[in-house]
Order: C-alpha cells, then structure tokens, then sequence
C-alpha cells in the first residue's frame, strides 16, 4: 500500500509518525473484501457496507486525528445503526467492531453527517460547499481486515510501502439528486476501487479553463477566485519551464469556502494525482491586503509544486520522509514567486522557516514530530535541508529537483537517496552527518548546529546573539 500525502494548512505542516508492524487477517481473503455504497438522499447521507469476510473488526484506513483539538473525527459525523456494531478508537485507527467480539453482520448501515475540517497528516473526509455541495474524499471508507479489535494497536501508523494482507474496498457513490462529478466528469453512478480523488455530490459548476478546470464554492471572495483561475496556471507554467513537463492530464482545482469565521485566516489544501482540494476560511482573508496576496500566493504555488515534487512527481518512500516534499515545495513557492513578483519578500518567509526549525528541533527528532502533533517541523526543516542543497550544487531548487527526477526514475525519493546527492554536490559528508542527527534526535541546540551547516555550505546568513539570520 503506497499513499503519499501532500498536504498544507496555511502555516502548518504534515507529519507521520511510524509504529510496529501490523496485525492483521490472514491473506486467503477474496480481492473484494467489503463493497459500501454511499448515498446521498436530500439531508440523509446512507453508507452502506457488505462485508465479504467473517472478521470481528475492521479498522479505517483513515484514521488520523482532527487537526484541531486532536481528537477522532468519525464520533461527530458517523453513527452506527447497526445493533451489535460500533466504531472504537483503538490505538491509532477507527475500527469497526462487534460489540461481544463475534464477527460482524455481513450489512452495516452507518449515518453520515459531512462536515468540513483538517485531519493531521491526512486528506479531508470532506470539503463542504456553501450551496450544498459536498465532496467526499473516496478513501476514508476503505478496511483493513482484522483477526480481533485490539489487533488494531499492531497497525503501523505509516502504511506507505506496507503489503497488508485483506483485499480492496470497493466504494459506489450515488446521489438521489442528480450526477455526481467524478474525475471530472459527470456520471448517475461510480464505482471504484482505490480512486484517491474527492467524489462531487451536488450542482457546483465545473468550470474549464485552458491549463486547469476549478470547481469553486459560489461564496469564495471574488479575488481569491480570480487568484485561483489566474495565478495558478501563471506558477504552474513557471515549474514547467525550470523543471521540465508535470505528469497527467490536466488538473483540476476544487475549492471550498468555510465563511468568515471571525479572528481566523486558514487556507487548508492538499493534492492527489491531477486534483488540488481546498478549503479557505476566516475574516482575515475576505480582502486581499498586500500580506494576504502575498500568503495565498505562496500557498498556491505550494500547493501546485507537489505536481512535480511529491503526488505526481517526484515522491517520498515513508511519510517520516515527508521534509523531502513539504520543504522542498515551500522552496520552490518561494523561489517562483520572487521571480514572478519582484515585490515579494523571500527572505522574511525563508527565515521563518530557520526559525521554526530552530524551535521544533531542539531536543526533539524531526522523525517523531507527527506523534508530538508538531506538524509545522517537516516544512520549516526541510526548507532549510533544500537551502543547504541549493547552496553546494550551486543550482536553485529547480535545478537540483530536475537532476533528482532524473536520477531516480521509479518516482521515489528516499532519505538516503536525498542525503547520498548532498554528498555528491558538496564532497563534504559533514552536512548529511548533521543532517542526519537533526531528523533522528535533534539537537541541543539547533541554531549552532544549522548555523554551522549554512556556514560550510556557503549559505549567506549572519549570526545575530546567537541565531542564524539570512542576508
């Protein structure tokens, strides 16, 4: 199982954390081990499981926690209406159970409330539109099989690379009002197994614009539509042209507006192969100031660099691998957008990615930030690991990103893959050295330790009462 996630909340990061290898049922299961049709009915939302095995749990493959607050997401939107049969949180996964631990009855009807909101390290159940619409995102009600519940806790939380033993779900999505929009196209019914995309329930328009198509809620400020359609194909092309031709058809921009919920600027996004969701939230983004352009800019180009570096480009073995996609697409925003606007101001953006690493490293390992909640750690660090390349090739982010993609043609970058071209381009193996006690253990004190690094790779900074401050 590979799942790579791409993912942003305005200046929050993505982070997994990886645990002991999974307990699960055996491997004689047929390949279809649960088929679910999720329909939609006026307000009443049906999710309908048939089971193909005999098993007295299942757990959810997503299963993450709710950005805010840290908390299970599935208790405030799904509800059971099955007798005999429960969602538990157990260990780091939702699962679906029978209360006396017999096997679960083959039909479980489940009611579904869609509700919007971020998961940590993980794609939105759900983006919910002002007029209604709502899209789903296909893989939250895939199952992995399971010999008892509390087999549930053996799961690794990571589960990219992971063969676990089970079978596919195969998911039908129907709504009683019209076509969905799946893929972009409208269909009466899909099914599909393992789509990672967002099915579209609802009348929102399909829009289609020469480089992207955008499904934009109605109710989103007019500039950030006009951002969206204007500035995104402009970053979209500028990759292009620095790194080379993005893979797949071309892609399309769903967009969701949560209101102008008072003392709150949020702009939540993540990307699947040719799909951008996002979610815009808060009274701080009603208007385009000069810092808010500037932000929602940075955030598209994040967001649309993860076509090249990460999603359909070049991407990470295991999520703890993540600073390899997240740092190296803020990078990449920045450098587009300080090309593209002269006014931009990189360096304040820049330094408060070596800031925040400072902060979320010291005494504490970049590989185990996503079980601490700390989410911002593989941006801030991994934009400062990508200065540090930038500055030994003697390329920018682009240049070396193009040389990456060509040395590694099966689309995986590994850590040591990263750290083995540092040593390449520098001839100095100090820098992964350090590099490398920064990811497992931290340091002591990370500002000495990155001021060195930036020092011996010829990064222009300053120390300033004993912090690195960038030139």
């Amino acid at each position: 199982m590979r799942r790579t996630l791409c993912s942003i909340w305005a200046a929050l990061a993505v982070a997994v954390g990886l645990s002991a290898a999974p307990a699960v049922a055996r491997a004689e299961t047929p390949e279809v081990i649960a088929s679910v049709a999720v329909t939609r009915d006026g307000e009443r939302w049906t999710v309908d499981y048939d089971l193909a095995l005999g098993r007295p749990a299942f757990a959810f493959v997503v299963s993450a926690l709710s950005r805010e607050g840290r908390r299970p997401w599935r208790p405030g939107r799904w509800t059971v209406t099955t007798p005999g049969v429960e969602i538990a949180r157990i260990g780091n996964y939702d699962v679906l159970k029978s209360t006396d631990g017999r096997d679960l009855p083959r039909r479980i009807r489940i009611l579904m409330r869609p509700l919007g909101g971020d998961l940590e390290a993980e794609y939105a159940p759900s983006l919910v539109f002002t007029d209604g619409a709502v899209a789903l995102f296909s893989e939250q009600f895939d199952l992995i099989p399971l010999e008892a519940a509390e087999a549930a806790r053996g799961l690794p939380t990571d589960l990219n690379g992971v063969e676990l033993p089970g079978g596919l779900t195969q998911v039908t999505w129907r709504d009683r009002a019209g076509p969905v929009l799946f893929r972009g196209e409208r269909q009466v019914s899909v099914t599909a197994t393992d789509a990672e995309t967002y099915v579209l329930f609802g009348r929102a328009d399909l829009t289609q614009g020469k480089a992207i198509a955008t499904v934009v809620d109605p109710n989103l400020p007019v500039w950030l539509r006009d951002e969206l359609e204007g500035f995104t194909p402009q970053v979209m092309d500028y990759y292009a042209a620095h790194v080379g031709p993005r893979r797949g058809e071309r892609p399309t921009v769903m967009v969701s507006w949560s209101g102008p919920t008072d003392n709150r600027s949020s702009m939540a996004g993540s990307v699947l192969p040719n799909l951008i969701v996002i979610d815009f939230e808060g009274e701080g983004i009603l208007d385009a100031s000069p810092e808010v352009l500037a932000r929602a800019r940075w955030f598209l180009g994040h967001e649309a660099a993860h076509f090249w570096l990460g999603s359909q480009g070049l991407r990470y073995e295991v999520a703890r691998d993540a600073w390899i996609t997240e740092g190296g697409a803020d990078l990449m925003a920045v450098r587009a957008l300080s090309a593209m606007d002269p006014a931009y101001d990189a360096r304040e953006e820049l330094q408060r990615e070596v800031d925040d690493c400072i902060d979320l490293t010291t005494g504490k390992s970049m590989v185990t930030a996503g079980e601490r909640g700390e989410l911002r750690t593989n941006y801030a660090c991994g934009a400062v690991f990508w200065l540090v390349m930038e500055a030994v090739a003697e390329k920018d982010v682009f240049g070396v990103l193009a040389d990456l993609i060509a040395d590694n043609p099966d689309g995986v970058l590994t850590r040591q893959e990263w750290l083995d071209h540092l040593d390449l381009v520098s001839n100095d193996m100090s820098l992964s050295y350090d590099l490398d006690r920064l990811l497992d253990h931290g340091a002591a004190d990370p500002a000495i330790l990155i001021g060195s690094l930036f020092r011996r790779a010829g990064v222009d900074f300053q120390m300033v009462a004993g912090q690195p401050e960038l030139n």
